[in-house]
């Protein structure tokens, strides 16, 4: 994941990873397996001042094209802060990237001024379970009717979903018996250098 607030926007940034990743490395094929490692999965916050700039669809598409980079697998994530200013204009954008095959999640869906509305009206493939319903879901009894009901409620719409803050077996188990299927959390990794990640999927896929 990116900070979309990088100076230069996430243009500048991903296209000096991918740079950077092919000068250390000096050999085609380990350069195309870095990008590959990069694109298991990237997720990008959009921050509101960097996707409302004019020429947002162009920076990604001209960063795509010259990295090679697979636009199905790119998902750029909306934050709250986007939705609270010309909505038709994000919807807009976001169906200009999406005609590229890029896709779009919703960050931490059922906190501040989420509305169900947004389900209806953006395109979007996948929405987040905040952290804070997770933590305590086998404590909390309506922590854990809500994120039932999250869960419930993308399935029945066709959209992906994932849960924040995932650090217990107890906490993947209640997920998973709820129909929830792609987790974030500490259960399942640390951060860590990008550079020990790429070595571990590397590995794994070896």
């Amino acid at each position: 994941m990116f900070d979309a607030e990088t100076p230069g926007g996430v243009g500048d940034f991903l296209m000096r990873r991918e740079k950077r990743g092919a000068h250390e490395q000096g050999h085609a094929g380990l350069a195309q397996q870095r990008r590959q490692v990069g694109e298991c999965l990237r997720a990008g916050d959009g921050s509101a001042r960097q996707f409302h700039q004019e020429d947002f669809v162009a920076q990604v598409l001209d960063l795509i094209g010259s990295t090679g980079a697979d636009p199905a697998h790119i998902k750029l994530e909306l934050t709250e802060s986007l939705l609270l200013q010309d909505v038709a204009g994000v919807i807009a954008t976001m169906q200009a990237l999406k005609r590229h095959g890029l896709g779009f999640s919703l960050d931490d869906f059922g906190t501040g001024y989420s509305s169900l509305s947004y389900l209806k009206r953006l395109p979007l493939d996948q929405i987040k379970i905040d952290q804070g319903f997770v933590h305590d879901v086998m404590l909390d009894p309506k922590d854990a009717a809500i994120a039932h009901t999250i869960i419930a409620l993308a399935n029945m719409l066709g959209l992906g979903v994932i849960a924040e803050g995932v650090e217990t077996p107890e906490h993947h188990r209640f997920l998973m018996e709820h129909g929830c299927r792609a987790f974030q959390g500490y259960l399942f990794g640390r951060p860590e250098p990008l550079e020990l990640f790429e070595q571990r999927v590397r590995a794994q896929h070896s």
